[in-house]
């Protein structure tokens, strides 16, 4: 015959357990939520926009670039100045009243790139970030290039889930982009032209740190060779 005793004891044990349990779920959560709320630091991106005198026209550097046949470099710091200018920056739907779109910021990194959205939510500052890579590919129509989410593993012994942006500060796998997926493809389709110009029509693109470089002109040897960066 059981111990009533022994019963109870276990009883409280669970219970105990199951209540740390909570408590330790509690605490995470809000930790993750609160390094969600804080927006990144964009101090390095602000920095070099500060001051700067007015850039060049990007769509009009592009296409001299391809009718020409020479290679362009953009800086990071031109890019965003561009963007800041030429921007349309409105937040439709149903928080339209309370959500605005500042700005849109790209940080160039050696093979990849973070485009950033910095919003502001009853006045309060909120970031969020998508990395991505550009890579050739082969299709129906010949080589080509693509912007595709960059995937880099949060540490080598954990190849996934890849990583996929920022929620704040919070880094996140590529899973949770579906939540602003739809935000970076109405980004996109604000820039059709540009986008073409930029990786449709460019034969060799290449992100570095802080720069774009751009080639119209095939590369030598295999043209279907993966991008060097």
């Amino acid at each position: 015959m059981d111990d009533p005793t022994s019963q109870n004891s276990r009883g409280g044990c669970f219970s105990k357990l199951a209540f740390l349990f909570l408590i330790f779920a509690i605490a995470g959560f809000t930790v993750v939520l609160y390094h969600v709320a804080q927006p990144q630091d964009l101090s390095d991106l602000e920095r070099v926009d500060l001051g700067a005198p007015v850039g060049r026209d990007l769509n009009v550097v592009l296409k001299n670039a391809i009718d020409r046949g020479y290679p362009v470099t953009l800086s990071e710091a031109e890019i965003n100045q561009w963007l800041a200018r030429t921007l349309v920056t409105k937040q439709g739907g149903l928080f339209e009243d309370t959500i605005t779109l500042d700005r849109v910021w790209i940080r160039l990194t050696e093979g990849g790139a973070e485009v950033v959205m910095q919003r502001s939510f009853w006045g309060r500052p909120f970031t969020t970030s998508m990395y991505v890579q550009i890579e050739r590919m082969e299709g129906p129509d010949g080589v080509g290039t693509e912007i595709r989410l960059h995937g880099d593993p949060f540490h080598d012994d954990l190849p996934r889930p890849p990583r996929g942006g920022r929620l704040g500060q919070l880094v996140v796998p590529q899973g949770f982009l579906l939540l602003v997926m739809p935000s970076y493809q109405k980004l996109a389709a604000m820039f059709p032209r540009e986008i073409k110009l930029a990786f449709q029509e460019m034969a060799r693109v290449e992100i570095q740190k802080g720069k774009l470089v751009l080639d119209p002109r095939e590369p030598l040897g295999d043209p279907t060779a993966p991008l060097a960066f």
